[in-house]
């Protein structure tokens, strides 16, 4: 067997995941890198390295990072593709054959199933997390060849543990000979055979990173894009390495006394780099043993006993993502207190922005959201603080998964299950008496810990800006999209000011509130949330009491005749649509209404914008046009992004507010009308958190009609709609209370469906819109969200460094 001819130290690490002969026609030995993003002490790249040598087969190394990825965002790709870049001209020095697939807008799918297929053998980390043990589950149950997994995480190999362990003392004990054995002993590198082999002749489609641009890459990517990269941490191994060895002259000496204190950098920060596997475990304990002292032996203790206990625990529970995997009495007693009462119930949002209003947990979480980490004794009393916020401790995980998997580039690390399952009674005892909701789980409270760590230092610190100065950000437009990307950017640390010509915000997010019981959602009726980005906001929206889900009946008017139009939830502002715009809008973003910006122009010390009252605001570092298509033509102009708004035709829409004495008897609240000026005619007083008396009617004309009568008075518009009303429902119309009409200029128009925002990285110029994001609630949001990634990332993401061969 070739498993059998492989040296200890890597046989060790060996488990055969699908068994069967090796495919005879196979062209190569795969090995499908993941988590060992390093071409150097690399356990699994030796198997393969080996093994092909044996098969005399080339090795092909394959990288694959797809947009459908658990927490996919612009932060954890932007680290990943940094180490690809590096270790694939490693291989390329050492005479690897080499490949990388990156899913992006025109180059969707995967090849792992044809790469499968084509190979005599697969190889790739035995990386102990559910999400990635169920993928390979999939992938290998398809095929006929071998896939064989190899440990490249542990100094010690998790399947020599034997089990899984729930105290660190005993796993200490358990694993101390094993440890002796390997801790010292250098690594043997193996090297390939020089097979010739071409990685074209695959007919995969690759990227080339060693001249690619990541930033504009990335942007092609259908992923979150509201998660920015952070330039204090790129990735790759010598950016690893370089972090290790400053370390190792300046802290390491006195880790024991400093790790603790979140306001010094006493720690290494060096999980990232371990989770993604782009420096050597191996390595690094091996050089942390050489330096001794009780600096160094506490770092151990911390990347040996309790890091790889996690990776252990992972190894041999693979329900470590749910409430189960935790020690039965945690389980008991949590569920004993699950019906006390908690302070305050709180959602996504709230929880993701760090606006919880406790001052130290908001500053742990905001180190999250901006620098993409979290001092590790400040994440024990984060993890904590969410059951107090929680229904449940299974609701508690959720969320603990979520923000650090999210925010965290070490997150989906199995030494992050540890931790915030130790958060929850996992690796330690029952702590008597009980308290309320933790029972006997320790406590922590945040109230404790800001008397060991000053809240207001470690919020200076958690939100330090990237660059140490904080960039200034001009946004034209306060609807959705500007909004969106206005939020996005603040809480990334950017000072933003809006711009708008209005005295509301929202655009077409619009409610006009004629007195305290008479308001008109005049503008967008409704919005529904199909991208899983999207979703999860107004999932949160729904839970803060920003929006709700309208479940009036909506049929499709034809005629007189009625027919119920099915489709997905549809959701609303409450009090009226307007409720997101003001909710998006917060203190810490400066707003200037109403001002109309007649011009822009970019000089060296970046933008300076006017309005037409001859207000001047100079010294943007980026500025962002979220404003019609029509008028961001005007404001563009002589810029190239003139041209293309010009080619968006928008078409208008003229709404009419109407408000009967009487209830219109029609037994549905909404209608899309057919064979009719008009377009949509809604119960605006149907809609949750709006009165129900009086009846209040939004009559939208369709877009030709409203072209047609675009220069028409109001009263005449009134009269028209009003006539075409009672002819769509063929009753008569009770007298009307109040009737207004509105003229929408630029309502609709065609997207741009190969982008959803313009960037010039040249003068930092941004334009976005429900234009470019077609045109629904959805796409504005989403285009909004796509403008803030373009300057997170100019600003994130730091240029490439030059390997050389020395």
């Amino acid at each position: 067997m070739l498993g059998a001819k492989l040296p200890e130290h890597l046989a060790e690490r060996l488990q055969v995941r699908f068994d069967c002969a090796t495919n005879p026609a196979g062209r190569f030995v795969l090995y499908w890198m993941g988590h060992a993003i390093r071409a150097h002490e690399n356990p699994a790249l030796d198997v393969a390295i080996l093994t092909a040598g044996q098969l005399k087969l080339p090795v092909l190394v394959y990288q694959e990072l797809s947009e459908g990825s658990r927490f996919a965002n612009d932060r954890h790709h932007t680290f990943i593709l940094q180490g690809a870049r590096e270790v694939h001209l490693e291989l390329a020095k050492k005479g690897i054959c080499s490949a990388v697939h990156l899913e992006r807008r025109g180059h969707t799918g995967s090849y792992l199933q044809r790469l499968f297929q084509s190979a005599a053998l697969v190889v790739t980390e035995d990386f102990p997390t559910a999400p990635v043990r169920e993928g390979l589950a999939k992938l290998s149950q398809r095929g006929a060849t071998p896939v064989w997994v190899v440990d490249t995480a542990c100094v010690v190999p998790m399947q020599l543990v034997g089990k899984a362990y729930d105290r660190a003392f005993a796993f200490r004990d358990a694993t101390r000979e094993l440890l002796e054995k390997r801790l010292t002993r250098p690594w043997p590198e193996q090297h390939a055979l020089p097979v010739q082999f071409a990685v074209a002749d695959l007919s995969i489609e690759t990227v080339d990173l060693a001249t690619a641009d990541l930033r504009a890459l990335i942007a092609e990517c259908d992923i979150d894009h509201m998660v920015g990269p952070v330039p204090h941490t790129p990735g790759g191994s010598s950016w690893g390495y370089d972090r290790w060895e400053a370390f190792k002259a300046k802290g390491l000496k006195n880790y024991a006394a400093e790790r603790n204190n979140a306001l010094r950098d006493g720690v290494s920060r060096m999980s990232a780099y371990l989770h993604y596997g782009m420096v050597s475990p191996m390595r690094i304990a091996r050089e942390a043993a050489a330096m001794r002292g009780p600096g160094a032996e506490k770092y151990l203790d911390e990347l040996l006993v309790w890091r790889e206990l996690a990776y252990v625990f992972c190894h041999y529970k693979p329900n470590h993502e749910n409430i189960s995997a935790i020690p039965k009495w945690a389980i008991e007693t949590l569920k004993q207190h699950e019906n006390d009462t908690r302070p305050a119930l709180l959602d996504w949002e709230s929880l993701a922005r760090g606006q919880t209003g406790d001052i130290l947990w908001d500053a742990a979480q905001k180190s999250l959201l901006m620098q993409g980490e979290l001092h590790n004794n400040v994440r024990m009393t984060w993890g904590k603080a969410l059951l107090k916020w929680t229904p449940t401790a299974a609701d508690a995980l959720r969320l603990m998964i979520d923000l650090n998997h999210r925010y965290a580039l070490d997150g989906s690390d199995p030494a992050s299950y540890g931790g915030l399952l130790w958060c929850l009674g996992q690796f330690d005892r029952p702590h008597a008496p009980a308290s309320s909701i933790f029972g006997t789980v320790r406590t922590r409270p945040t109230e404790d810990h800001v008397h060991r760590l000053d809240p207001d230092l470690y919020l200076a610190r958690t939100t330090r800006p990237w660059r140490g100065v904080r960039c200034k950000v001009a946004v034209i437009g306060a609807g959705l999209s500007g909004l969106v990307c206005a939020r996005v950017l603040s809480d990334h640390g950017f000072a933003v000011t809006v711009f708008d010509k209005s005295r509301g915000v929202g655009g077409r997010l619009a409610t006009r509130q004629v007195d305290s019981a008479l308001s008109f959602d005049h503008g967008a009726q409704f919005f529904t949330a199909r991208d899983a980005n999207f979703s999860r906001f107004v999932s949160a929206w729904k839970e803060n009491g920003v929006v709700a889900e309208w479940g009036g009946l909506v049929v499709n008017l034809q005629g007189g005749q009625a027919t119920v139009c099915k489709g997905q939830a549809r959701y609303v502002g409450v009090p009226g649509m307007s409720a997101v715009a003001k909710h998006l809008l917060a203190a810490d973003i400066s707003v200037n209404q109403p001002s109309r910006i007649s011009r822009v122009c970019q000089d060296g010390a970046g933008w300076n914008l006017t309005d037409e009252s001859g207000g001047n605001f100079a010294g943007f570092d980026f500025s962002v046009v979220a404003i019609p298509a029509p008028q961001a033509t005007e404001l563009l102009a002589p810029h190239p992004f003139a041209a293309t708004a010009a080619s968006i035709a928008m078409a208008p829409c003229w709404a009419l507010l109407v408000a009967f004495e009487s209830r219109l008897p029609v037994p549905w609240d909404a209608a899309f009308v057919a064979d009719s000026l008009l377009a949509w005619v809604s119960r605006n007083s149907s809609k949750p958190g709006r009165p129900a008396r009086p009846d209040c009617w939004v009559l939208h004309a369709s877009s030709d009609w409203s072209n047609a009568h675009l220069e028409e008075t109001p009263e005449a518009i009134c009269s028209q709609m009003l006539d075409a009303f009672a002819m769509a429902t063929q009753m008569r119309l009770p007298p009307v209370t109040n009737l207004q009409a509105h003229r929408w200029k630029f309502s609709q128009g065609a997207d741009l469906a190969d982008r959803r925002a313009l960037f010039d990285p040249t003068v930092g110029l941004v334009v976005c819109g429900d234009w470019l994001g077609d045109g629904r609630v959805e796409g504005a949001f989403l285009s909004g969200a796509a403008a803030a990634g373009c300057v997170l990332r100019q600003v994130g993401i730091a240029e490439s460094r030059v390997m050389t061969d020395g």
